[in-house]
């Protein structure tokens, strides 16, 4: 029995605009990006699907642990990166559609963390938002059948994979097979399942997005638990794919354009938050240090940066009305 879902108008929209972005992006004339650039968003994809689960590293001590330096920073969260990273690093050997992979990189993901790592729970779970009971998974002795019923669906290419590859990330919340890491095994699952779709996706910080979009990602959830099916999640889902294609296609663009243009984009990606040279730099990993120097200094003389602190704590922040 597949998991219930239907395929908005909507969703039909959205994979015509993704298929359309990926078209473009077979279009450039060197369109796979410099290690530098795929190192930086993998670091981004790693860093800001931790956060979502309340790791409080920030980019610049990610990419110091990756780099093999010490940071000082709570040893969980530079032990939860360090796994990620693990796994991520492998999604070319990982099979999306095997049980046995499943496992695996749950227990690359949460080795030293978990005692369970790799090994389905033993018990029932409840999931609280407040005072209230949000969701409650399946009972433990459906799990592996649940999983294995899920990974047979997600090889049926009679639904777009782009679909497939939303409804698997809900199911696996929704079964919540592990004690835990099921929301970061979610999210590297519907990667992975987009790599094997096109490799375009190997670059795309598709997590970075819905860091971002946290609160909607949440909702997203809750909705197709009330429904009682993922139609709502699959929307959402498309939506985020949609957008970080996009956001990256512009990036790509954007190192060979002005300042301004770069400018533009770190706007759009910083938002409110503040930032260092080392951050924007790593928005745009083709850029020297000199040139990031430069268009940060540009943004600062246009107004639209504001900078506090001097150095190497100097930090960076777009003006609210941006």
């Amino acid at each position: 029995m597949w998991p219930p879902f239907e395929i908005s108008d909507e969703s039909q929209r959205l994979i015509g605009r993704v298929e359309r972005l990926l078209g473009r992006y077979e279009g450039l004339q060197s369109p796979r990006p410099v290690p530098r650039l795929r190192r930086s968003h993998r670091v981004r994809t790693i860093k800001d699907s931790l956060a979502i689960e309340g790791n409080t590293l920030s980019l610049d001590q990610a990419m110091t642990v990756l780099e093999g330096k010490r940071v000082v920073a709570p040893a969980r969260d530079i032990l939860e990166l360090q796994n990620a990273n693990a796994a991520y690093n492998r999604l070319s050997e990982w099979n999306p559609y095997s049980l046995k992979d499943f496992c695996r990189a749950h227990r690359v993901l949460m080795q030293g963390l978990v005692t369970s790592a790799g090994r389905w729970r033993a018990g029932g779970v409840g999931i609280a938002k407040g005072d209230q009971i949000a969701h409650v998974a399946p009972p433990a002795d459906r799990v592996h059948g649940l999983v294995k019923s899920l990974l047979k669906f997600a090889r049926d290419d009679s639904v777009a994979l782009l679909v497939r590859a939303a409804v698997v990330h809900y199911e696996i919340e929704f079964i919540h097979p592990f004690e835990d890491g099921n929301g970061r095994l979610g999210r590297l699952w519907h990667t992975l399942m987009l790599y094997q779709y096109h490799h375009a996706f190997e670059y795309v910080p598709l997590e970075s997005l819905i860091r971002e979009r946290q609160k909607e990602y949440y909702a997203a959830l809750g909705a197709s638990d009330r429904a009682g099916n993922s139609t709502a999640f699959v929307e959402f889902g498309l939506t985020i794919v949609e957008e970080a294609l996009r956001r990256f296609l512009e990036t790509l663009r954007a190192e060979a354009t002005t300042p301004s243009h770069r400018i533009k984009i770190a706007a759009r990606h910083f938002g409110g938050r503040d930032f260092s040279r080392k951050d924007y730099g790593a928005l745009f990993p083709n850029l020297s240090t000199s040139t990031a120097s430069r268009d940060l200094r540009h943004g600062v003389e246009i107004g639209q940066l504001l900078r506090s602190g001097d150095k190497a704590l100097t930090r960076y922040r777009f003006f609210e009305s941006r």
